[in-house]
């Protein structure tokens, strides 16, 4: 199978509210960030793939927008999917194995401040018996929480040494929105408190992936795609175990993941109790210090929508590139509840 690595990284800084920068003007630093990492021209680009949602910017095909800050004349082989941008990674992955190009350019981005984004994902529902009921996102995570609580996995304090974790390994993130000491709040929606919950954010970020020697040119340490799966949960809330994650082990499994153990895990947990439903599912005992879990500070630093998941694969690969992991393990998800899991492991040279 074709070889594709990671061969560049880059992201905006996320900030609460955006309002006076367009789409396009938060892109267009990015895509020029990565596109100088690797010294390739947007003529280079074989493959463009990106991943952002309609209804975060409130109008219909809004990804159309973002390409003016690609440059699609002269005409590109361009695509987009309607989810977190890891998915469109994982489609340029694909394009790249077939061989119909040797490089593309991943991006995604995600404006929450405009609208209450608690009540848009709402529309990500089921349409006839949970959507008119209008459970907000915070609510359904709490539910999975208070279900991991009865389950006897995790209590309220280990929800908080969690949050705490995460805001303090943010520190060394300098595109993180929180950072340091932050209070558990009072309860959000019990048993969550604001600070097992992720802030509101806006932000984007960019991949370039290369296949074979083309990746070995652009950069002196390429983080190689060893593997990449996804998996789906059922859509009706009612009929899964909210404590389990059995998409996620399937797809770390799919991946390669437990063939060999990791020295970092990137998993998009946006709150609190999610990462413990991840933990469990990918075997990652907390005691297990060999294992940095979040590094980067995860979702509970910042969690722009539809760009969160591909940060994470940007952030282990990141971590590969400049030496500071050897195999890693990058996790995505969409959907209430942990509903669609992606995982991806990536390692740096034999």
């Amino acid at each position: 199978m074709r070889e594709v690595a990671v061969v560049a990284f880059g992201q905006s800084d996320h900030v609460r509210d955006s309002a006076e920068t367009s789409e396009v003007e938060m892109l267009m630093p990015v895509l020029h960030d990565v596109l100088g990492q690797t010294g390739l021209k947007a003529r280079d680009i074989g493959f463009t793939c990106s991943g952002s949602s309609d209804y975060l910017a409130g109008r219909a095909f809004s990804f159309t927008m973002a390409l003016d800050g690609v440059g699609a004349w002269p005409p590109i082989a361009e695509s987009h999917v309607e989810t977190d941008g890891a998915w469109a990674l994982y489609e340029a992955w694909v394009k790249l194995l077939t061989g119909e190009a040797d490089t593309a350019l991943v991006y995604a981005y995600g404006k929450s401040s405009p609208g209450d984004v608690r009540e848009v994902l709402t529309r990500q529902l089921d349409p006839y018996y949970v959507a008119p009921l209008w459970p907000d996102s915070v609510a359904l995570a709490a539910l999975q929480a208070q279900a991991l609580i009865d389950a006897g996995h995790a209590d309220e304090r280990e929800l908080a040494r969690i949050a705490a974790r995460s805001r303090a390994a943010a520190e060394g993130n300098p595109h993180a929105q929180l950072t340091g000491t932050v209070p558990a709040g009072d309860h959000l929606v019990a048993p969550l408190r604001t600070g097992d919950c992720p802030p509101v954010s806006d932000g984007a970020a960019a991949v370039v992936l290369a296949a074979g020697d083309t990746a070995r040119r652009l950069t002196d340490r390429p983080a190689w795609i060893r593997g990449i799966d996804h998996r789906i949960e059922p859509h009706s809330l009612g009929v899964r175990d909210l404590a389990a994650s059995p998409s996620t082990r399937l797809a770390a499994e799919r991946a390669g993941y437990f063939e060999r153990p990791v020295d970092t895990a990137e998993l998009h947990a946006p709150f609190t109790s999610q990462e413990v439903v991840l933990r469990r599912a990918l075997d990652l005992d907390p005691a297990d210090t060999s294992v940095t879990v979040n590094p980067s500070g995860g979702a509970l630093a910042a969690n722009p929508v539809m760009a969160a998941g591909l940060i994470r694969i940007g952030e282990a690969a990141e971590r590969i590139r400049r030496g500071a992991s050897d195999r890693a393990l990058a996790h995505a998800t969409s959907g209430p509840c942990l509903q669609q899991n992606l995982v991806a492991v990536l390692e740096g040279e034999s």
